[in-house]
């Protein structure tokens, strides 16, 4: 695809960094079932990668793809059991050769709709009539390498050196997909990786466009998220088949990609950093303890004037502890369906799921949502301490 071509070779780091933390969000494409198809002739990695960034790219790609999503129990998300996202489903992708596309997913409670071109990213889930937008991360104008020329083996080198800092990288595998002869590659972080096993990725070995993306939990040998390819074509693709908006009015619409604080009032303003300055800033009694289940506090800010986020521990391992005044507008959270646990005489929502657990809580006019990729018993342990 040509918007991976354009990419810098700063941005191609970014890129690849994304894929090793999707769970973010996480979507990898995860290992297809293997059919009778060609596969490629065995090269190293970083070869295959060179390959596929200088490829003949097609002019569009037209393709079925199935999403599975097994992230949630059954039961976990009351009322999102037929969202397309929540529960995974089949559709449509269409790709352009300047940068722009878009996947429909189809299920009973209503189509989902990613839509991208290369400043913007929007969801549209019409189950929930919400559309999440946000910005995407800059690249040049030339092909990959900072300089406008295609990325030189020891440039790509230097990445994967990079990346095998904090992740064990295969090879690239031949295999095939789609019936197309492609490369995978898997990646599993070396330390503090909480519960994600590893992320796989392949791509086209012809064309160089991504066929399929998966994300592991530990131990699991089923992928946790998985987008692939089942089918594609190339060839032209109408302007029409990229450029879909949300359906006009009723929808709700929350921007992700701002990059700047907001609070309530609608007014910006910079985060506080430190713990000893957001305690004095902060509109409330903020609760930070030095470490939690032996995880260091490494970093607290306020942000938007009336949030506090706590981070613990470094890496995937690491643990959110989110704070804020209780809204007594509302009546509830987006967590307050979830199951219960007990806190120690206090009642908090539980999501627990292959990659980590999020727990909520309220106590004296403060709303608390912990959230890391640890298992739940851990994750109550380091709520109890919070309290």
């Amino acid at each position: 695809m040509s918007y991976v071509r354009r990419l810098s070779t700063r941005t191609l780091t970014f890129v690849i960094a994304a894929v090793c933390v999707f769970a973010v969000g996480g979507a990898a494409l995860a290992v297809a079932a293997r059919g009778g198809g060609p596969t490629p002739a065995p090269k190293p990695l970083d070869q295959a990668i060179s390959d596929a960034l200088t490829a003949t790219h097609p002019d569009g790609v037209s393709a079925r793809v199935k999403f599975t999503n097994s992230l949630f129990p059954s039961g976990a998300l009351a009322g999102q059991a037929g969202s397309a996202l929540m529960s995974g489903a089949s559709g449509r992708l269409w790709l352009t050769n300047d940068g722009r596309g878009r996947i429909e997913l189809q299920s009973d409670a209503g189509d989902a709709q990613i839509v991208w071109n290369p400043q913007t990213v929007t969801v549209y889930d019409a189950s929930s009539n919400t559309a999440y937008r946000a910005d995407l991360p800059s690249g040049s104008s030339g092909r990959t390498s900072d300089n406008g020329t295609p990325s030189t083996l020891a440039e790509i080198d230097n990445v994967l050196a990079t990346l095998g800092l904090h992740w064990s990288l295969s090879g690239a595998q031949p295999t095939d997909v789609a019936g197309q002869p492609a490369y995978s590659v898997s990646a599993a972080p070396k330390h503090d990786g909480g519960l994600l096993g590893s992320l796989e990725l392949a791509w086209d070995a012809v064309h160089g466009n991504p066929l399929r993306i998966g994300l592991y939990a530990q131990g699991s040998s089923a992928p946790v998220l998985q987008l692939e390819v089942t089918d594609i074509s190339y060839g032209s693709v109408s302007a029409s088949a990229v450029d879909v908006s949300p359906p006009a009015g009723g929808a709700k619409v929350v921007d992700l990609g701002t990059g700047t604080d907001t609070n309530h009032n609608g007014s910006s303003q910079p985060a506080v950093t430190g713990l000893t300055a957001v305690q004095a800033a902060a509109p409330f009694t903020v609760v930070a303890p030095d470490s939690l289940v032996g995880l260091p506090l490494h970093d607290v800010r306020l942000v938007g004037g009336d949030t506090v986020i706590a981070l613990y521990g470094h890496g995937l391992g690491g643990i959110a502890l989110v704070e804020r005044k209780v809204d007594t507008a509302s009546s509830g959270t987006s967590l307050s369906a979830l199951p219960t646990v007990s806190l120690d005489g206090l009642t908090a929502h539980e999501l627990a799921t292959q990659l980590g657990t999020v727990l909520e809580w309220r106590t004296s006019g403060i709303s608390y949502v912990l959230a890391g990729s640890l298992p739940p018993a851990a994750a109550e342990a380091a709520a109890r301490a919070v309290k």
